[in-house]
């Protein structure tokens, strides 16, 4: 299942961008990992947001707020073209909700991991990428 985790600096967001951007990165997230939209699968994509302290991320140049976005996914989850679209839209959501227009888009980093297959466990199993696959299908049969 697919976790996002944005790191911001102190203050970076709107109030607005704050209260949606995690639901709107899951969503972004499930979107491009071709997951159905179910409420199974809403609630298994965790979205993170870490806040920073002020003063604790700079850059060697200036102190303009970065903001890291890291996703993980199953291997094999993300086609290179998806890859390249949940960066895109990760950025676009990000700047969105930290107010900034797209000339910003090189303050937001996306950094897709990929978890390798056996190396995920939840509920006190090990899931496969092919046990998602067909929970996926089955998600979709009965949609």
């Amino acid at each position: 299942m697919p976790m996002i985790r944005l790191t911001v600096p102190h203050d970076a967001l709107t109030e607005e961008g704050r209260g949606t951007v995690q639901r709107e990165l899951a969503t972004v997230l499930l979107r491009w990992e071709g997951a159905p939209d179910t409420a199974f699968f809403r609630a298994q994509a965790w979205s993170y947001l870490v806040e920073l302290p002020a003063g604790a991320q700079t850059t060697a140049e200036d102190e303009v707020p970065r903001f890291l976005v890291e996703v993980t996914v199953p291997q094999g989850a993300l086609s290179e073209r998806r890859k390249a679209g949940l960066v895109e839209d990760a950025t676009r959501t990000v700047l969105d909700a930290a107010g900034l227009s797209r000339a910003d888009a090189l303050r937001v980093w996306v950094l897709v991991h990929e978890q390798a297959d056996g190396t995920w466990g939840a509920g006190g199993s090990v899931i496969r990428y092919a046990d998602l696959v067909a929970a996926a299908k089955g998600q979709q049969a009965d949609a």
